[in-house]
């Protein structure tokens, strides 16, 4: 059983969202998601300043098993990314709701949020795999 934290949001592509206050949200994948894609090497982040929409490939996590796109869970503006994972990706690994975060977004809607799923359904898109 994979840790899902309850106060996130979920992508049913394994993206999980928090909320920082004024339409700011900060993504990164899931630990259900690192463990599949095994010990970090790389990640490619997206361009502070990038607009994106929902469903975009915008970064790249290369683990030792493969390489995986990360998809915008949300549409918006990327305002930060998460510069410690250029020396020490395995945060991915360690500290996925943590450290290992990969950007934030400002969105464009915040009410999309509510559109992703809640722990409950994310640990069930997730057991039907």
């Amino acid at each position: 059983m994979s840790n899902i934290p309850t106060d996130l949001r979920y992508a049913a592509t394994h993206e999980w969202v928090r909320p920082e206050g004024d339409g700011v949200f900060t993504v990164g994948i899931s630990e259900h998601a690192q463990g599949l894609l095994g010990d970090m090497v790389f990640v490619e982040l997206p361009d502070v300043g990038d607009a994106v929409s929902t469903g975009d490939d915008i970064c790249v996590a290369e683990s030792v098993k493969a390489a995986s796109d990360v998809y915008a869970p949300i549409s918006g503006e990327i305002v930060a990314v998460n510069e410690d994972l250029e020396d020490s990706p395995e945060l991915v690994n360690t500290d996925p709701y943590g450290d290992g975060w990969m950007f934030k977004i400002k969105a464009d809607d915040a009410a999309e949020v509510e559109g992703l799923l809640d722990a409950e359904g994310y640990e069930n898109s997730i057991d039907e795999e």
